[in-house]
C-alpha cells in the first residue's frame, strides 16, 4: 500500500463513541503520514474534530431532520470520492449499508452488523475484561497496520485555551455529575456530600451541556459554597477538554466527559455505578482511576448498557460508594 491512501471513518454514534474512534485516525496518520483521512459523524458531535490536524474533511449526517434522504446523500458522496478504504466502527444497519455501498472502496467492519456479508473485511466484536473499545476498533485495521492501539486525542485550539484561561486563576478541579443513563450517574447528593468535604483551596468547576444546567445549579446550591462554578452548558467540547487537560482532578460518571478527559490525558476518577469498566469504556489517562463500591453485588453489572432506574430499587452499586474513595483522589 503507498501512503496517498484515502480513508474514512464511520462513527456515528454518541460523543463518547466519536472520541474513542479518534484512536484510530492517530494510528492511520502514524502509519500513513500522507494519507487522506475523512470522518463521518452524526450532526452535533462535528465541534469535537475541529482543528483535529490529521483530518481532511469531516461529513456530518443529520439523523434528526430527514434521516434517510441525508444518509442517500451521504452514499452518493462516498461512492464518489472512492475511498481506498471504508472503516466502519459500528454495529447498526444504517451506517452498514452506507459501507456496503461504497462502491469500488475495500470495506471493512464488524460482522455484527446486518450487513456485514457485502463488506471486504468482517472483524469480530469481541467484549472481554482485558479488551478496551480502543483495541475493539484497532482489530478493524490490525490486518494491514498492527494491532498496537493508539490513544484518543482531541485538539482544542489556541481560542479555546484563551477562552478558558480565566477559570484557571487558581487551582481547581472538573466535576460532570451527569449522565445520560440513570444508572451511569452518581446520585446528586453524594455529589453534594463529596463538595462539602473538599478542601476550601479549590474551585470547582461543573461541566455538562445545556440540559446539564438545571441538576448543576441544585448541585452548586446545595453544596454551599460560592467556590463551585455552575459552567455547564457555557462551554463547548473543546473548551471544556481545554480546562480537563489543565485541572488537578476531574471526577466523571461512565459518561462522556471520561473520553474528553482520557482524549486529553487529563487526570481522571471514572465512577463507575451499574457498568464495569472491563466493558472496554473504562479511562485511559497516564493518571486515571476507577472508583466502584468496593463490596461485591450480585447485580453489578446489571447490563452492558445504563439504565433508566435500577431493576432493585435500590441503586447500591452508586449509594454503596463511599465518599472516602473520591476524597483520596485530591491527594494530601
Amino acid at each position: 500500500m503507498n501512503q496517498s491512501q484515502r480513508f474514512l471513518i464511520v462513527q456515528t454514534a454518541f460523543i463518547g463513541d466519536v472520541i474513542l474512534a479518534t484512536s484510530l485516525v492517530e494510528k492511520l496518520h502514524f502509519h500513513f503520514p500522507d494519507a487522506s483521512i475523512d470522518f463521518l459523524l452524526r450532526k452535533g458531535n462535528e465541534g469535537l474534530l475541529m482543528n483535529h490536524p490529521y483530518l481532511n474533511d469531516v461529513l456530518i449526517w443529520d439523523k434528526k431532520n430527514g434521516k434517510y434522504n441525508d444518509l442517500l446523500r451521504l452514499i452518493r458522496i462516498v461512492r464518489q470520492r472512492q475511498y481506498d478504504k471504508v472503516i466502519n466502527l459500528q454495529r447498526f444497519g444504517a451506517t452498514g449499508l452506507l459501507t456496503a455501498l461504497a462502491g469500488p472502496s475495500e470495506t471493512i467492519g464488524f460482522g455484527k452488523n446486518p450487513f456485514s456479508r457485502f463488506f471486504s473485511y468482517r472483524v469480530e466484536h469481541r467484549i472481554a475484561p482485558d479488551v478496551h473499545e480502543i483495541d475493539r476498533n484497532t482489530e478493524l485495521i490490525s490486518w494491514f497496520t498492527n494491532r498496537t492501539a493508539f490513544k484518543p486525542r482531541l485538539y482544542p485550539s489556541t481560542s479555546d485555551f484563551d477562552r478558558i484561561e480565566p477559570y484557571q486563576t487558581k487551582p481547581y478541579v472538573c466535576l460532570a455529575p451527569t449522565s445520560v443513563w440513570f444508572t451511569k450517574q452518581y446520585p446528586e447528593e453524594k455529589w453534594i456530600d463529596f463538595l462539602r468535604q473538599l478542601p476550601d483551596s479549590l474551585t470547582v468547576y461543573l461541566l455538562g451541556a445545556p440540559s446539564d444546567v438545571e441538576v448543576a445549579e441544585r448541585i452548586s446550591r446545595e453544596a454551599g459554597s460560592n467556590r463551585v462554578v455552575n459552567l455547564a452548558g457555557k462551554l463547548s467540547f473543546l473548551e471544556s477538554a481545554a480546562l480537563m487537560k489543565g485541572a488537578q482532578m476531574n471526577f466523571v460518571n461512565d459518561s462522556a466527559p471520561l473520553h474528553l478527559a482520557s482524549a486529553m490525558n487529563a487526570p481522571t476518577t471514572a465512577i463507575f455505578c451499574s457498568t464495569v469498566p472491563q466493558f472496554g469504556f473504562g479511562p485511559l489517562a497516564d493518571d486515571s482511576q476507577v472508583v466502584e463500591i468496593q463490596e461485591l453485588l450480585d447485580c453489578k453489572p446489571c447490563g452492558l448498557h445504563g439504565r433508566t432506574r435500577c431493576p432493585l430499587g435500590h441503586f447500591q452499586c452508586a449509594y454503596g460508594i463511599r465518599t472516602a474513595q473520591l476524597l483520596e483522589r485530591i491527594g494530601p
